[in-house]
């Protein structure tokens, strides 16, 4: 179960890696074919106004967040991740054509609302599940690897819609096309292999421990610290696509191709930034990515050309591959092997939390000054982050991990 991969092929990683590799893809598929309508499908087919649209948004996204730390929580309880996996990707597949056949965006209020449980429910279990079955040397590659295969999805689902709506404009049959690969993922799981993980006795295997919480190693909190501070600057890629709309007057399938090819290069260097961390340590390539960052939010700021926007974009997913599966590789390092689904639940909920802070702040710079201070608020923060990590030193749980 603990092979060394010191080139992070994914023939030699845990088979439990790859296949949830290939869950991924096939859910993000789903998921990323409505990404770009969604917005449009609200508005001009439902009437909504952009307040409900952000509404939505908000209380979906807050879901996922607090959901985190109860599900990652729970999953370490049960000592099974399996349930709760299945669970998330499933009540995001169903949540698809409710979409499609609401009639008010009241009713997708609910839909998102049930999108975004499952995603709450699945992503701590999913990453400590990923994080059991590989050793501390291959953990980067892990990560990376399945953070590439989630990504190529989200590069394949926006330009499937492009090619449906090439042949029709009616938004509503997409949200039922893209039930179909969410069902999929979701009886891919049984495929995964899962081996029973003894860690302590555990009387009633539903009560959740929250006390657990502070048991969290001194040295995770100190990496905590520093990813709220980066994600309450880093705020929604809808401003990054909207700022490319606005500034280089594209149509609409332009902006969705660049959003095509910023998850395409996050994808092809997720494996490689993930395998350079496990040979070098997690630090280098994560540092780079929250440098990139600084300088390509500096670029949106003042960009106006499509060649320069193309060039951020390409940039934007490499930032993305140095710090996602690089990110959560550093995290597992710190934590417990006991603790692993209750530092990435509570790590996944700060983010998300911070990260919506950071949406609704930089939407009031947008309006209230210009584009260009919200971009400048990203770069001031991630600089603050890449110095806060900078002093961070690479340790392992004293614990068995």
């Amino acid at each position: 179960m603990n092979e060394k991969n010191p080139n992070g092929s994914p023939s030699k990683l845990s088979p439990v890696v790859w296949r949830l590799g290939l869950v991924s893809f096939f859910a993000d598929i789903s998921t990323e074919m409505l990404y770009p309508i969604t917005p449009l499908f609200l508005t001009t087919v439902l009437g909504a106004s952009m307040a409900s649209v952000g509404l939505i948004e908000g209380v979906a996204e807050a879901l996922a967040s607090f959901l985190k730390i109860y599900s990652g929580l729970l999953s370490d309880r049960m000592k099974k991740r399996r349930p709760l996996v299945a669970a998330g990707y499933f009540l995001a597949a169903i949540a698809k054509p409710i979409v499609g056949m609401s009639s008010s965006w009241e009713q997708v209020l609910f839909a998102r609302g049930l999108d975004r449980t499952g995603k709450g429910l699945r992503g701590a279990p999913r990453d400590a599940w990923i994080a059991d079955s590989v050793s501390k040397e291959t953990r980067g590659s892990a990560f990376g690897w399945h953070r590439g295969m989630d990504t190529l999805g989200a590069f394949l689902g926006p330009l499937l819609t492009i090619v449906f709506l090439s042949n029709q404009e009616n938004l509503r049959p997409l949200y039922y096309w893209a039930l179909l690969p969410g069902l999929f993922a979701t009886a891919l799981i049984l495929w995964v292999p899962e081996k029973p993980r003894e860690i302590g006795v555990v009387k009633n295997k539903s009560k959740i421990e929250w006390s657990s919480i502070k048991d969290l190693p001194k040295e995770f909190y100190k990496y905590l610290f520093g990813w709220i501070i980066f994600s309450v600057a880093n705020s929604s890629d809808v401003f990054l696509l909207m700022k490319a709309r606005q500034s280089a007057h594209v149509d609409f399938r332009v902006v969705v191709l660049l959003y095509c090819f910023y998850n395409l290069t996050y994808a092809g260097f997720s494996p490689w930034l993930g395998g350079l961390s496990d040979r070098f340590g997690r630090k280098f390539p994560l540092l780079g990515g929250l440098l990139l960052f600084c300088l390509v939010y500096l670029g949106f700021g003042y960009a106006d050309e499509l060649w320069q926007f193309t060039v951020l974009f390409g940039f934007y997913g490499i930032y993305m591959a140095a710090t996602d599966g690089v990110g959560k590789a550093w995290a597992v390092d710190l934590l417990p092997a006991s603790l692993k689904g209750t530092g990435l639940g509570l790590l996944g909920m700060v983010s998300g939390v911070a990260a919506i802070v950071a949406s609704g702040f930089a939407g009031f710079l947008w309006d209230h000054w210009n584009p260009a201070a919200t971009f400048l608020y990203g770069a001031v923060g991630s600089a603050a982050a890449f110095i806060l990590f900078l002093f961070l030193k690479e340790t392992t749980s004293d614990k068995k991990n």
